[in-house]
């Protein structure tokens, strides 16, 4: 029996809790974009919560943006799934199923995009969510009028002026939008973005007062570790328990976050907050960001190269080798907490570790280091970067692990063969994915200069970086010399003997 609207009441397991049938049909109240298991973990779970607190009372309408896969299985459930949450939370053990209902439809931007416009006539519908990776909010100065534009800032422009459109201009019908891209200033920069393709597309003063002040673009960040698909041993023991199959169940930790920038207003307009505190509308989130993109992302995105030319395969396989989880340990609490662009007490730091380590040892999330993986490029850039230059402002010292976590990187990156437009990198006779928009660089430049040179002209591309990294002092030596340990000796042994004081 698979998970759909009709077989809800077939589910008997005491161990599911399955959603009342009246929920089934509240109004649709926000578009999303984006299919992922992030949201469905995260923003998804918080709705649907609401909803069965009889809070918020509102359904989603997913779009599907990209045209690779298909949204069958998310047809065949009826927009339904299962999300199982296991943890520990203030000490406590906690496992609980849940039949996710937030979602009423998912519609293909290719296939479906009039009907997804018509959404903007809808008068309750008043939020737009987004998670569209980390290159998904760039500027394509494009024709909004396309069916569908090809960017996420043209799709909810065109979506925008309909909903201008059908309500004659309003401040009421404005919208509140709330991307969940790891981008530093998410909102702010996508609303630059859709008033400069706005006046691209040579949209009129009025309806660009409109977009600019009748719609809340809130900058926000979202925490919660959501793996992606379960593997083959947690889907059957899942299932054998709850008496149905679910191509959608999704995975997550108990800790849960999204602190969202906005006023009362957006906080009447959000009302879903008031069904669970992971969910934080403040003024000012910025001391919430900076801990979870350095600390626990940053963290990641340097330990991910790593870890994955170590052998191990999820991070909390990683966890349990002694060696590796003093190096997460040490890189957390010693080099990027005491480096954070922004003004954070140690007490803050330590206590925000403590919490990110018990969050990386949870036996029941099996995160995968090739998942961490993608866009690595980008994400050492957003998220290391300036925790690095805030290094050298304060020490003249060589942060001994970081260095390690970009050898690691640069040895992650040499793509050994392209095949049909997808680059691979291999160890140990093995080939692996290298999904990051720098791919190609890195196969071209790996065949087109000598390997002596290879870590300066990474570090010194300011492309990548935005900055010269070979001009901090004694970084490029320490990244060349554990970029030649990692080549010579294994991932593993690079990382062995870095103790706090051990550094190069």
């Amino acid at each position: 029996m698979i998970l759909s609207k009709s077989n809800l009441k077939e589910i008997q397991s005491q161990e599911v809790i399955v959603p009342d049938e009246a929920i089934l049909s509240l109004p649709e109240k926000v578009l999303q974009f984006g299919t992922g298991v992030l949201l469905r973990g995260l923003p998804d779970y918080f709705i649907d919560k609401a909803n069965r607190e009889g809070v918020f009372n509102g359904r989603i309408v997913v779009v599907k943006s990209t045209s690779t896969g298909s949204s069958s299985e998310f047809d065949d459930q009826d927009g339904l799934y299962t999300l199982c949450v296991k943890g520990i939370e203030n000490g406590q053990k906690i496992e609980e199923n849940i039949i996710c209902s937030a979602i009423s439809r998912v519609l293909s931007a290719g296939e479906h995009w009039e009907e997804i416009l018509k959404c903007a006539q809808k008068p309750e519908m008043k939020i737009v969510i987004s998670n569209t990776t980390e290159v998904g909010i760039q500027l394509v100065k494009e024709d909004i009028k396309l069916s569908p534009p090809t960017s996420f800032p043209g799709k909810l422009l065109a979506f925008l002026v309909e909903r201008y459109k059908a309500f004659n201009g309003s401040e009421e019908s404005g919208m509140v939008i709330v991307p969940t891209e790891l981008i530093v200033g998410n909102g702010d920069k996508l609303k630059s973005i859709v008033l400069e393709l706005a006046a691209f597309n040579q949209l009129d003063a009025a309806l660009i007062d409109w977009l600019d002040k009748s719609n809340s673009f809130c900058n926000s960040l979202v925490d919660r570790i959501v793996p992606g698909k379960p593997d083959a041993e947690t889907v059957s023991a899942f299932q054998e328990k709850a008496g149905y199959e679910d191509k959608l169940l999704t995975v997550s930790e108990v800790y849960r976050l999204w602190a969202i920038e906005g006023n009362e207003k957006v906080k009447a307009v959000l009302s879903f907050a008031e069904a669970d505190k992971g969910v934080i509308i403040a003024p000012d989130i910025e001391i919430y960001r900076e801990l979870k993109l350095r600390m626990l992302n940053g963290t990641h995105t340097l330990s991910c190269g790593l870890a994955f030319l170590a052998g191990f395969n999820t991070v909390k396989e990683a966890m349990d080798d002694e060696t590796f989880s003093s190096f997460v340990s040490e890189l957390m609490k010693e080099e990027i907490a005491s480096s954070i662009p922004y003004e954070v007490s140690k007490q803050q730091t330590d206590g925000f570790a403590g919490q990110v380590l018990d969050r990386f040892r949870n036996p029941h999330i099996k995160h995968q280091w090739i998942a961490i993986t993608v866009q690595f490029s980008a994400k050492l850039k957003m998220r290391v970067v300036p925790v690095l230059v805030k290094h050298y402002q304060k020490s003249d010292q060589i942060p001994a692990r970081i260095a390690l976590g970009f050898a690691a990187y640069i040895a992650f990156m040499q793509v050994q063969k392209e095949e049909n437009g997808k680059f691979y990198g291999g160890v140990n006779g093995k080939s692996y994915p290298v999904n990051d928009d720098q791919a190609r660089f890195f196969y071209d430049l790996k065949n087109s200069i000598p390997a002596d040179i290879l870590t300066y002209t990474i570090l010194n591309n300011t492309e990548l970086w935005g900055t010269d990294l070979t001009l901090l002092p004694g970084f490029e030596d320490a990244v060349q010399q554990y970029f030649a340990k990692i080549t010579s000796e294994g991932a593993l042994k690079a990382a062995e003997g870095l103790s706090v004081k051990n550094k190069i």
